[in-house]
């Protein structure tokens, strides 16, 4: 229980005895004392005045003296101006405390009966995974683990742009330039094989491009000269020969889907390469081959009812602009569809066999419109869960010299980054000079772990909501609100406990009174079940991010000013160890969150 919630009905009941009403929760609002005050939580008198008839002063005397005569868990009380200060009893932190150190899942939240399914990754089979897919992946994975400890049901998903012009793209590009090449034969990652075609695929584009713009004239006027530009890409042989390529995939040409079928499986196996690494997963994976289908089958029924219209040229469009917005294409006008068929299609499958009561998005903020266009569609077509889904809007990742782009091939390649995020913490742990009792294999784990953990906590401490300057630099930086800071304080703990179980010293609580940082300690441990609940409610595992790294720097802090195993009382030496035990058990459950594993030693 934390201390507004046990105080609150405390300070009514002292305004009924006290003045003979009843006050509503909105009158009772408290909040913890400001550090320049004595005192563990504070109500403000002045939304009590109409009842006292008093002063703001005389009103919180009033309420604090009654507490502290009928209360025990109340210690005292002091008055500043109109606000009450109350300190509480040793007992009723010995009683919190108790509750944490008992709790075998401390944290979890009770089971909500809900089902929230989260969409992440969405990648395309035609470029291998970046940075921006790495914060993609990492705040689904953390969401959906939040809303796990929200005590809901969470089915993960993962929706594999697998069709289209950009995969037909790296095929033309694999056709025209591979000679019968393959990942094997090249020995290349089967992601970045196909994803180098794709940029081929670009060059030869721009080539093409610069070569019907040289026959012509060239327009003085900018704004011409880029429409002349534009007009020259769509007549480039290459791109009309992908476009070609697509609508001999849709009418199902043999060879064009063989093809398909086997770039897209080399992709495959380079994206599970990087998902394992990364240490995360789906519980069930769509591919927009399968659910563009049942789409395209529901665009052609709304096209029936009238929810939609079709153009002269044969497309299909909702027009949008009674509700503020524009005209959405759904069918192109040589009936090969677009984003939005397939979402309609998966949103569909997705409702139908889960019947979920939040479908969570994780896309970035480029795709709002998207996101809102896709729920007005829904709605429109008649079904009712439309109102269900939530776009997790994020920030775009951003290098310090601008944009990544993958068709020009000017990204931070995941595979890499990891790379060297696991040779950064190799090297700066063995600067250290403390692995020698270590065998080779758990140096290896401690690296990769270390280097996964700087990563991951680098980019989800963020607001999800805000734009992120990745600055490689700063992200290895071992030292302040980092990952591994958090997870060297856990192989600290651990190091303690260890030390004393070798010399058969007991973790338990004795009853031993604490000390005030001891229940400074206490009370952020005791706000982790609401810091869950708030991190939920908002979809921020930031909040998570750093309420673990102020327990952490709280716990440096009292370790520095007191002694855990060299402490002369042994009740007191006990509660410590079981203080410090509570902490780790804590820090390994807000990490989890994050996806990020806490080593034993360091």
């Amino acid at each position: 229980m934390t201390p507004d919630i046990f105080i609150r009905p405390l300070v009514a009941q002292a305004v009924k005895a006290l003045y003979g009403a009843d006050a509503d929760e909105k009158m009772i609002q408290p909040q913890p004392t400001r550090k320049e005050f004595e005192g563990d939580i504070t109500i403000v008198a002045f939304p009590l005045l109409r009842i006292s008839h008093r002063s703001p002063e005389e009103t919180a005397s009033q309420i604090g003296q009654y507490l502290m005569e009928n209360n025990p868990e109340v210690k005292s009380f002091n008055v500043v101006k109109g606000f009450l200060n109350i300190s509480l009893s040793q007992q009723f932190w010995k009683n919190i405390f108790s509750s944490i150190f008992a709790a075998e899942d401390y944290g979890q939240l009770p089971q909500s009966g809900k089902t929230v399914m989260v969409e992440y990754s969405s990648p395309n089979t035609n470029k291998p995974l970046h940075l921006g897919h790495i914060r993609n992946i990492l705040l689904g994975w953390s969401i959906s683990k939040l809303m796990e400890a929200n005590g809901h049901r969470v089915v993960k998903t993962n929706i594999v742009n697998d069709r289209g012009i950009h995969i037909c793209k790296s095929m033309l590009a694999w056709k025209m330039c591979a000679q019968g090449a393959t990942p094997q034969s090249t020995h290349t990652k089967g992601d970045h094989f196909v994803g180098d075609y794709y940029v081929k695929f670009n060059d030869i584009l721009k080539e093409q491009t610069a070569a019907i713009l040289a026959k012509g004239r060239k327009e003085e006027d900018p704004d011409k000269e880029k429409t002349r530009a534009k007009e020259a890409e769509r007549q480039a042989p290459v791109l009309l020969e992908a476009q070609s390529m697509l609508r001999k995939w849709e009418s199902g040409d043999p060879q064009t889907v063989e093809l398909w079928k086997t770039m897209n499986g080399w992709v495959y196996e380079g994206f599970d390469q990087t998902y394992e690494r990364l240490g995360v997963g789906f519980d069930i994976i769509y591919y927009e081959s399968d659910t563009y289908k049942l789409g395209k089958k529901t665009v052609l029924e709304g096209l029936d009812k009238g929810v939609f219209e079709r153009h002269p040229d044969g497309s299909v469009w909702c027009n949008l602009t009674a509700d503020g917005l524009d005209q959405k294409l759904l069918l192109r006008s040589d009936g090969t569809s677009v984003y939005m068929t397939q979402d309609i299609g998966t949103a569909q499958e997705r409702y139908s066999k889960y019947r979920f009561d939040q479908m969570v998005y994780v896309v970035g903020d480029e795709q709002n419109y998207h996101f809102q266009v896709l729920k007005l569609i829904l709605s429109k077509l008649g079904f009712d869960w439309a109102g269900s889904i939530y776009h997790m809007s994020y920030g775009m990742v951003e290098l310090p010299d601008g944009k990544m782009k993958s068709r020009e091939g000017t990204v931070v390649d995941a595979d890499d980054l990891l790379q060297t995020m696991y040779e950064t913490a190799r090297e700066n742990s063995l600067e250290l000079g403390k692995l020698a009792d270590m065998d080779e294999e758990e140096k290896e784990q401690l690296f990769e772990m270390l280097g996964l953990g700087a990563l991951k906590y680098f980019i989800i401490k963020v607001d999800p909501r805000k734009k992120m300057l990745f600055n490689p630099k700063e992200s290895i930086d071992f030292n302040g609100n980092t990952g591994p800071f958090i997870q060297y304080t856990h192989a600290r703990i651990k190091s303690i406990l260890r030390r004393a179980a070798s010399q058969g010293l007991e973790s338990k609580i004795t009853g031993a009174d604490f000390n005030s940082k001891e229940i400074e300690l206490i009370k952020i441990l005791n706000s982790f079940p609401s810091k869950i609940k708030e991190a939920g409610d908002a979809m921020s595992p930031a909040l998570i991010a750093n309420y673990c790294y102020d327990l952490a720097k709280e716990f440096n802090q009292y370790y520095h000013d007191f002694s855990i195993l060299r402490e002369e009382d042994s009740s007191v030496r006990s509660q410590r160890l079981a203080m410090a035990g509570a902490i780790a058990k804590t820090l390994v459950k807000g990490m989890d969150i994050l996806g990020i594993r806490l080593p034993e030693r360091m």
